[in-house]
């Protein structure tokens, strides 16, 4: 057998090591929560989970997830249009179109998946995709997966002059699409969507919103960036996941016209040749959207303890990226330097991820905070106060 290959991945992983750019995975032992247990320690504040409204150990999201356990089995062990459809992914994905306000609506295994499967599905030669700077990877590899004859052009972050100047110059195309993050989750800023939309309407594009960070977290009753600007009609697909606000553990999914999510049962691959999401799973989601719409005063809350958390890091001059979301970025520069910082702060008691080049620009490494309704004054406090002596 060759081993050069391992050799070579070996060397790399050495040398990430040495520079002290080496990802660890850390083990929680028990459930995600404001305080977890991680490694044998108790007590530990996280604020690195993407579980926006507490929803991941509520007790009523996992009633649903075992019930639906015991009446439909673990899996249906097939994709969706072979046998692999039952009641509860339909039950779903209608509390996802309504709560979008769409026509319909298709679960995917996961939001990369749902990304990735649709736009060569409903893209063809000659048609234009005009796509943010900042947007995920999984829009991004979504978007590459279309036909060649298919133009992928990105506009500047969030500059609407540089989206309407590639509007004018592909006006005669068949079709253009817009395609945006609602919270672009390495920044935690939004998108100017009202004026996306006003463009749209002026140029006929469509736009597609992945607002994976934004549903459950902004807007006045949760239904995320679009509701957030007052402009829920103006937006044609929406995409998100399951796994973050909604807390049901996976899954992702597309809303918006019927023709749409049919297209993609008939072409999407991702679709095609993946297993349906686990009933568990389709019921726990149910379960998170029914609590989301009986407690718009949990998002609301959620909102004035970001609100707060950043506003603290300021006065006391730790300089967090502005923003609404509940994403709290503080830069520090280098990946060695996030990622030491996170593990000191983990000392402390506190488990922050530091995010470093590729996923963000080299020099622009940062500790991301990631604020839940979940989370009390004095964690966010004592938060504030690891970084700053960790800093020191």
């Amino acid at each position: 057998m060759s081993v050069k290959l391992l050799n070579r991945l070996e060397g790399a992983l050495e040398q990430a090591e040495e520079n002290g750019t080496y990802k660890h995975l850390r083990f929680i032992e028990g459930p995600i929560g404001a305080e977890i247990q991680l490694e044998g320690r108790d007590h530990i504040s996280l604020l690195s989970s993407n579980d926006y409204l507490g929803l991941a150990n509520h007790p009523e999201v996992v009633e649903a997830a075992r019930d639906a356990l015991l009446k439909y089995g673990a899996s249906t062990a097939s994709v969706r249009f072979i046998c692999g459809t039952q009641d509860i992914h339909q039950q779903l994905e209608t509390a996802l179109a309504n709560l979008h306000g769409t026509e319909a609506a298709l679960t995917y295994s996961s939001c990369w998946s749902a990304n990735t499967g649709l736009f060569a599905a409903i893209c063809e030669e000659g048609d234009v995709i005009l796509s943010d700077a900042l947007n995920h990877a999984s829009l991004i590899d979504g978007i590459r997966a279309t036909g060649k004859g298919v133009v992928r052009k990105v506009y500047k972050h969030a500059d609407m002059a540089d989206l309407e100047q590639k509007l004018i110059e592909y006006q005669s195309a068949p079709s253009r699409l817009i395609v945006t993050d609602g919270v672009f989750s390495m920044e935690g800023d939004i998108a100017p969507l009202k004026n996306i939309v006003e463009l749209a309407r002026k140029y006929d594009a469509l736009v597609v919103l992945d607002d994976s960070h934004g549903l459950g977290v902004l807007g006045k009753t949760g239904r995320g960036t679009a509701e957030h600007f007052g402009v829920m009609d103006g937006i044609d697909i929406f995409t998100g996941t399951l796994g973050k606000a909604l807390a049901a553990g996976t899954g992702g999914f597309v809303t918006g016209p019927k023709a749409i999510t049919e297209t993609l049962i008939q072409k999407s691959r991702p679709h095609l040749f993946s297993n349906a999401l686990p009933p568990s799973v389709a019921s726990a989601g149910c379960k998170s959207i029914e609590l989301l719409l009986e407690h718009p005063e949990w998002v609301q809350e959620l909102q004035e303890k970001a609100l707060w958390f950043r506003n603290h890091l300021k006065s006391l001059g730790l300089n967090p990226l502005e923003g609404d979301s509940a994403i709290v970025p503080v830069i520090l520069g280098e990946t060695s330097t996030a990622i030491k910082i996170a593990a000191d702060m983990l000392v402390e008691g506190v488990f922050v991820t530091g995010f470093g080049f590729p996923v963000v620009p080299e020099g622009e490494a940062r500790l991301r905070f990631q604020i839940s309704h979940a989370h009390n004054k004095d964690q966010l406090l004592n938060a504030a106060a690891k970084l700053k002596a960790c800093l020191r």
